[in-house]
């Protein structure tokens, strides 16, 4: 039985979780650079350790409305093949390992969507586990598209 581990965090009123893997580092949420012409959710850039770093909005990104900022929310920077990217949560919880067998299919649990993997079920709770791949890839080829 293959076990991933997770970590969790708050996006409004549900639990998503990320494959850590992917996950460079989880900072305090800083000063952000705004860019023109880019999409909403796309908050800006931010310098960190000498890498410039796009930050997303990533409860906006997946159209869950507006986050309201506190001393909880978070930046995750995530890396997936050679791109860097921040993704700023309401809150990050834990790190947990889930095995392969206590996560449902999207597409079993009624929904599809491109950027949801499944729904993990750990302690009687449900976090809906996030696709770094797609995520990442429609922030480069948007990103190309406005070159």
């Amino acid at each position: 039985m293959e076990e991933i581990k997770v970590i969790a965090f708050k996006l409004g009123n549900e639990e998503y979780g990320l494959n850590i893997d992917y996950v460079q580092s989880i900072e305090r949420l800083s000063h952000i650079t705004r860019v023109p012409n880019v999409p909403h959710y796309v908050k800006g850039v931010t310098n960190l350790r000498g890498n410039v770093i796009p930050i997303i909005d990533l409860q906006s990104k997946l159209e869950l409305g507006e986050a309201q900022y506190t001393e909880n929310s978070r930046v995750i920077i995530v890396k997936y093949e050679n791109i860097e990217l921040g993704l700023i949560v309401e809150k990050t919880s834990n790190v947990f390992n889930v095995s392969s067998d206590a996560i449902e299919a999207a597409a079993s649990s009624g929904f599809q969507t491109d950027f949801f993997e499944g729904i993990a079920k750990y302690e009687g709770r449900l976090i809906i586990l996030l696709k770094i791949g797609e995520l990442v890839k429609t922030e480069a080829s948007e990103s190309e598209v406005e070159d």
